[in-house]
């Protein structure tokens, strides 16, 4: 028992002293040892990081192994630095201050950029001298030692040499012009002074910048997809298709190439560009990211991966990332891990060198002469940067990852270049569209060799293609108004463009086959914009809209026209406001009468009508003389002008719709008519297939002239035309046809392009440019104008006819001229029944007066003739 107990006793002893032991560990885990002031050395050493993010995460896990290998190393624990780090919550400056209020540490690690770092510094001069070493991925700016921040230190190669990197990439495949794209992340940003950089490099290669995008933040956008969108759009306007994506967080860079994706934007003739930092990033990304990317080029930081330090670093450092975070997929760390393990070795090994020196100035001197061999390679500083050149991977996003195509080195350029060797890496890139030939970088332009366009010879209108032929001179000539906008358009754009008119003899069907067999490279003419022609070709925006309109010769019905009004209301309808009219002014005159009213008096028959009709129609007006003076009489006339009142406004909002629709469009039986259309356009299958009508009832005609014949000799009753040859036809024509029905919608008129021909963009927007200006539109009213024999266009012709004319109201002017007539000859007979006497003598005067006014002027003739006869040529008159 005793021996039980004693065995039990040692057991609970050595429990505790385990547990004491480990209290210990725990208690000193996160806390300053517990040193005496002789004794600590090693302090504090502060971290500000994205620790939300892939990169913060690798950076976290490699400072802390840089931490613990010192301390493995050392054995000491008063020696060994506490590493406190912080999340920087997209405000690295923000973090670095208050980190440092909040605890005394001796240096600082974290991606703090050179501007955050110099603004914070100009609040508080105790920041000044604490050192920083910065792990942004590149060092923009230099800071000798002389300098005021000369604790800042950036454990990263000049963004220079970065610009150099792209710009030899861009003189590799002599590209003129690069669209830069990059994230505008904060206030801080040096993304400007990037541009700068960039921009003399490039001059370098004889390339220049045009048009760059930058784009705020993700965060402060209330719609980042809409806006990305937008202004991807507008790149795939311009004429470049080099885009370099400088500066982007992983956020902005996955959705950019998601969206460029969906616009288009990596296919065959787009050329993307990313930097180191973007570049680094590929190895940890979703396989979706992968797919947005194929084609991509890019550079890395090239590190050796086969020494034995390195190959302990990425073993510890796959162990420890799986354990911390199970959900990631790549373990492996990038360059980030690799400089962030570095740069806490350079600051442990410097405050080791400083003995524990509470100075900071001592510090940030020990930290800028350190040197060692780190994982990323040898490790020694200038002018606040690395002093190493670095070596640069040019990789292709290819596949489901990417593939190291190439080496360059600011001192020796691209690696197979300065070995001499035939074929270079770089011209094995696949390209976005997974296509291996070297984009050109701009829309496809033609130097070499004209373009063939083809134009129909054979259109029924002229007036838009006319092919002619000069046999004195062996040339033929194409003219036309399809062909004036094809060449003003061309004008508009910022190239030359080299090409030469081929006249067609086919359909314009056949047209489209040729283009489609790449026989010709394009067509221009009166050529339709059709669903079934996109599938075999291209078209750029229509210059002129269209639609398939009828044509009829015009039949106004004169009699209808002429009394028109009466159509107003149905005869049973007149008949009972006649009826109503009638009855209404005799209860009025009969209650009046019966009420003693004198003037509802009559003497007769007669006058008793004659009165009440005139009463019927001046009451309507309340010309009435006559006093109503009975209240039941008022009654019913106020019962009346209000049925009157409603009478009168249907009258006239009928008679409004009557007279809008009063051209009386002739009716058309398509399926029993017959019609004509131009024979060598889409309207014959469109008028069999669409609308039905019987092949046997439709007449294929070859010209304009043809179509005026054959109305006149009765064989069409109407012809179809697309929209603007209905407008020449009626400007030529305009006096006897018009449109009738509705318009069926087409596309309108095109120019055709091979498919994929990156022309179709450029001339479409010549042709908007072009249309908006309004040289379209003045180009076809001096067609329309050239051969019209109206004086006016077919459309104002169409406009004047729409106004009311004479012949609407003859009728009515006949019947109220009848009766003032018939009133004034029976008033004029009346006059002279009255006055027949006074009459009669005063014609009896006026006849005497006239005839000595004529008995006077014949003896003048007399006298006169006698004294002409009288004297001879030399005879003097006494």
């Amino acid at each position: 028992m005793d021996l039980k107990m004693r065995f039990s006793m040692c057991l609970l002893f050595l429990y505790g002293t385990f547990v004491l032991k480990m209290c210990i560990v725990l208690a000193n885990h996160g806390k300053t040892p517990n040193c005496s002031k002789h004794q600590l050395v090693g302090g504090a050493i502060g971290g500000v990081l994205e620790l939300n993010s892939r990169i913060g995460r690798e950076q976290t896990i490699a400072m802390e192994m840089a931490v613990h290998d010192f301390c493995r190393t050392t054995n000491d624990t008063c020696s060994c630095p506490v590493l406190r780090v912080k999340d920087s919550q997209g405000s690295s400056a923000h973090s670095y201050y208050k980190g440092r209020e909040e605890q005394q540490v001796k240096a600082i690690i974290g991606t703090i950029g050179s501007q955050e770092a110099t603004l914070v510094s100009d609040f508080d001069e105790a920041t000044k001298n604490i050192p920083i070493i910065s792990l942004t991925p590149t060092a923009t700016f230099s800071f000798p030692e002389s300098a005021t921040m000369s604790s800042f230190v950036q454990i990263s190669h000049d963004v220079k040499i970065h610009m150099q990197c792209i710009a030899a990439i861009v003189g590799h495949f002599s590209w003129r012009k690069v669209t830069p794209i990059y994230e505008d992340q904060s206030t801080f940003s040096a993304s400007p002074g990037l541009l700068t950089l960039l921009s003399d490099a490039l001059q370098v290669v004889d390339s220049t910048i045009e048009r760059p995008l930058v784009f705020p933040p993700l965060h402060s956008l209330p719609n980042p997809s809409s806006y990305i969108i937008k202004e991807l759009k507008k790149l795939r306007m311009k004429e470049n298709r080099i885009f370099i994506l400088l500066k982007s967080s992983p956020r902005s860079c996955i959705l950019l190439f998601k969206k460029a994706k969906q616009l288009g934007m990596m296919e065959k003739g787009y050329v993307w560009i990313i930097s180191d930092d973007i570049s680094s990033l590929l190895d940890s990304v979703d396989q979706s990211v992968i797919l947005n990317m194929q084609g991509v080029v890019g550079f890395k930081t090239h590190f050796a991966e086969t020494g034995k330090h390195f190959t302990n670093f990425k073993v510890q450092f796959r162990k420890r990332f799986r354990n911390k975070y199970p959900n990631e997929e790549y373990l492996n760390p990038s360059i980030n891990a690799l400089r962030a393990y570095d740069a806490t070795s350079v600051v442990v090994k410097a405050i080791q060198v400083s003995n524990g020196s509470s100075s900071s100035m001592n510090l940030s001197h020990s930290i800028i002469h350190t040197k060692l061999n780190g994982v990323s390679g040898d490790i020694s500083f200038k002018d606040g940067k690395l002093a190493q050149l670095p070596t640069f991977c040019i990789i292709n996003v290819i596949g489901r990852s990417y593939r190291e195509i190439e080496f360059w080195s600011p001192a020796f350029g691209f690696l197979n270049d300065k070995l001499g060797t035939g074929e270079a890496s770089l011209n094995l890139i696949y390209w976005p569209g997974g296509t291996q030939r070297i984009p050109m970088g701009r829309v496809l332009r033609n130097e070499e060799k004209p373009l063939k366009i083809g134009v129909p010879a054979r259109g029924a209108f002229r007036q838009f293609v006319n092919v002619s032929y000069d046999p004195d001179k062996n040339e033929t000539y194409v003219t036309g108004f399809s062909i004036q906008v094809f060449e003003a358009a061309v004008k508009k754009l910022n190239y030359s463009l080299s090409y030469v008119f081929i006249p067609y003899n086919g359909t314009y069907d056949d047209l489209v086959a040729e283009v489609h067999n790449k026989t010709l490279d394009a067509a221009v003419g009166d050529t339709e914009i059709m669903a079934d022609r996109y599938e075999y070709a291209e078209f750029s925006q229509p210059y002129l809209d269209s639609g398939l309109v009828i044509v009829v010769p015009m039949k106004p019905n004169i009699m209808k026209e002429r009394f028109i009004f009466f159509y107003a209301f149905t005869r049973k309808l007149w008949i009972i406001l006649l009826a109503m009219t009638i009855g209404t002014v005799s209860v009025v005159w009969f209650n009046e009468h019966t009420h003693g009213n004198s003037e509802f008096v009559a003497t007769s028959v007669f006058e008793y009508a004659s009165k009440m009709l005139w009463f019927a129609v001046a009451v309507l007006s309340f010309a009435h003389r006559e006093l109503i003076t009975n209240n039941l009489s008022r009654l019913v006339l106020a019962t009346w002008f209000c049925v009157n009142v409603i009478v009168a406004a249907c009258f006239t909002a009928t008679l409004s719709s009557i007279i809008t629709i009063s051209k009386l469009q002739p009716a058309l039986d398509l399926q029993r008519s017959h019609v004509g259309c131009n024979r060598n356009s889409f309207i014959v299958p469109y008028l069999v297939n669409v609308l039905n009508i019987k092949a046997e009832k439709i007449r294929q005609i070859n010209s304009i002239d043809d179509y005026d014949g054959a109305f006149k000799r009765g064989e069409i009753a109407a012809a179809f035309f697309v929209a603007p040859h209905a407008n020449v036809f009626l400007a030529k024509y305009c006096h006897g046809y018009e449109k009738i029905g509705h318009t069926y919608k087409l596309g309108g008129f095109g120019f055709m392009f091979r498919k994929g021909s990156p022309l179709v963009e450029d001339i479409s927007k010549a042709v908007l440019k072009v249309t908006q200006s309004g040289e379209v539109d003045t180009l076809q009213e001096n067609m329309l104008r050239s051969f019209s024999n109206c004086s006016g266009s077919a459309e104002d012709q169409s406009r004047g006819s729409t106004g009311l004319d004479l012949g609407l109201f003859t009728g009515l002017f006949i019947i109220s001229g009848s009766i003032s007539a018939f009133v004034f000859f029976t008033a004029l007979a009346r006059v002279v029944i009255n006055h027949w006497e006074s009459i009669q003598t005063s014609l009896k005067l006026i006849t005497r007066r006239i005839g000595n006014w004529w008995t006077m002027l014949l003896h003048i003739i007399i006298i006169d003739r006698k004294l002409s006869v009288g004297l001879t040529p030399n005879q003097a008159v006494p």
